[in-house]
Order: structure tokens, then C-alpha cells, then sequence
């Protein structure tokens, strides 16, 4: 692993990825004006797996891994933040509440993997969870939800915890894996979500909405294509690539920009405004992300 600084083309990369990364949920809602949850699901997939599944080969491990991966990832993750978006959020918050996937991870490290959580992500979990807690006031009483709903909180978490299911899913196949390849993962793994986003528009969108998305314009089709082809795999090959060549500890830091560009893009783009309480919300899960990717150094030096 390099011990050196981050060098201007690793910076470069790095901010590249916070500003896919927090812009692409504006994609989301745009693609979502004229597509279902379930076609933006399907469409996504379509765009992430064409062409390069016809160009790189698929990767050398268990097809399970691919499989689980593509599923939670893809038909989880997404499926419910999709629906989220649909039902009752806003770009910004979404954009915070997808963070808390590492807390969600963390809690599925230590069931499942029997890793141990250490006093700075303890403390980072009741952060958090206080900061769930304000969210969840917000929509106490008759005040301005500022156009989320209950169910698109709820399911927004939902996807932050199909998200963190897929991390385990990657620490399992990359223990598996000698010479794990992420891009040939990344690419291959895409196809299995793909037939159950169909399977799903067929069985719950309105006959008159399984067509409708042949007439949508060009700028739907570029937020789809964005998704597809920017955050999911440029995205994600610059950011693997980055942990390939630096440690976490280094690399986990840029992660904290994402919900700063997505709220900044979400209020300039789509007209997000944000409550109090979610405000108060947003503090207190980006202290406990801080927490989480800081406090354990910090306790190091006092110890």
C-alpha cells in the first residue's frame, strides 16, 4: 500500500468522484420525471452494463458474489432510493441519509463478520442515531416537511442498509478472490439487476406508464446515461482504484464531501429547501461521520 501523499492526479480523482457522486442524485430526480422507480432501475443497468460488459471479461470468482452484489446493490440500494425519491424525498437529504450506510455496515460487520466496533464508532453510532432522531421529528406535528414524506425517509434508510449490505457482499468476494478485478465486478454484477427492475415495471407500473418513457426528452435520457455510465462506473472504478493505491483511513475522508455537493446541488438545481429539524439532522450524522473516519487517531494521540 503507498504511504506517499496523495498525488494531483489522485486529488484530481478523488474530487472527481465527490462531484458524481453528489450531483448524481439531481440525475435521479430528473430521470424520475419522466420514468418509474423500476425503469430507472432497469434503464441504469442497461446503460452501466453497455458496452463494456462486450469488452471486459467477466472476473475469475463464484457467480454468488455477482450475483448477491447486483441484487443488493442494484435492485435494493437503488430500487428503494428510486422509490424514495418518487414517494417523498429531496435530492439534498438524500444525499445525507445515503451516509448512513456506514453505520449500517459497521452494525452488519459485527453480526455477521464478528467484527468488533471501536469507541470512535460507537460514539459515531449514537451521533447518528440522534441524528435519525431529528429527521424523524421532522415529520412530528403539521410543520412544513418541505416536500418529503415519512415513506420516503423510511425507504431512503432502507436503501442505505441495501447499500451496506453489498459492502459486505465485496468483503466476502474480494477474501475470496486472489486477484479480485472491481471494474470486471462492478461490470458484471450490473447485468443481474437489470430483469428484475423489467419483472417489477411489469408486475406494478400502470399499463400507461410502461411506454411512456419512449417519449421522454433528451435530458432524461443524458440523467439516465449519467447514472449508468458516471456514477456507476467511473464513479466507482476511480474510487477503488484510490483505496487500491492508498489506505481507507486516507481515502474515506473525500466521502464526507458527497452530502455537501448533493445539498448544494439539490437547493441550486431542484429549489430543496430544508427544515430545522433537518438541519439539526445533517449536523449530527456529519459529526458522526467525522467521528467515525477521525476519532479513532484522535484517541490514539490521547492514549
Amino acid at each position: 500500500m503507498n504511504t506517499a501523499p496523495l498525488t494531483g492526479r489522485d486529488l484530481l480523482a478523488a474530487l472527481s468522484v465527490v462531484l458524481i457522486w453528489g450531483t448524481n442524485f439531481v440525475a435521479m430526480k430528473i430521470g424520475l420525471r419522466d420514468f418509474t422507480p423500476f425503469q430507472m432501475g432497469a434503464g441504469r443497468y442497461l446503460f452501466a452494463v453497455l458496452p463494456l460488459v462486450f469488452i471486459i471479461k467477466p472476473p475469475k470468482l463464484p457467480l454468488k458474489w455477482l450475483a448477491l452484489y447486483g441484487l443488493f446493490q442494484g435492485v435494493g440500494q437503488f430500487g428503494f432510493v428510486f422509490l424514495s425519491l418518487k414517494v417523498g424525498m429531496s435530492a439534498s437529504l438524500a444525499s445525507v441519509l445515503l451516509q448512513t450506510q456506514v453505520f449500517f455496515t459497521a452494525l452488519y460487520g459485527f453480526v455477521l463478520l464478528g467484527e468488533r466496533p471501536s469507541r470512535a464508532l460507537i460514539a459515531g453510532l449514537l451521533l447518528a442515531a440522534a441524528g435519525l432522531l431529528c429527521f424523524g421529528m421532522n415529520y412530528a406535528g403539521a410543520q412544513d416537511h418541505s416536500g418529503t414524506t415519512l415513506g420516503g425517509f423510511l425507504l431512503c434508510l432502507t436503501g442505505a442498509s441495501m447499500w451496506a449490505a453489498s459492502n459486505i457482499v465485496v468483503r466476502r468476494a474480494q477474501h475470496a478472490t486472489p486477484e479480485f478485478d472491481p471494474v470486471g465486478f462492478l461490470v458484471w454484477a450490473s447485468i443481474w439487476p437489470i430483469i428484475p427492475f423489467i419483472a417489477l415495471s411489469l408486475a406494478f407500473d400502470a399499463p400507461e406508464a410502461r411506454w411512456h418513457w419512449t417519449n421522454a426528452p433528451f435530458s432524461t435520457w443524458a440523467a439516465i446515461a449519467y447514472l449508468g455510465w458516471m456514477a456507476t462506473i467511473v464513479g466507482y472504478a476511480l474510487w477503488t482504484g484510490l483505496l487500491k493505491r492508498h489506505p481507507a483511513n486516507r481515502v474515506a475522508p473525500f466521502s464526507l464531501g458527497v452530502p455537501v455537493v448533493g445539498i448544494a446541488a439539490g437547493m441550486l438545481a431542484m429549489g430543496d429547501t430544508i427544515t430545522g429539524w433537518q438541519w439539526a439532522g445533517i449536523a449530527l450524522i456529519a459529526a458522526a461521520l467525522v467521528c467515525v473516519l477521525f476519532g479513532g487517531r484522535w484517541l490514539d494521540r490521547r492514549a
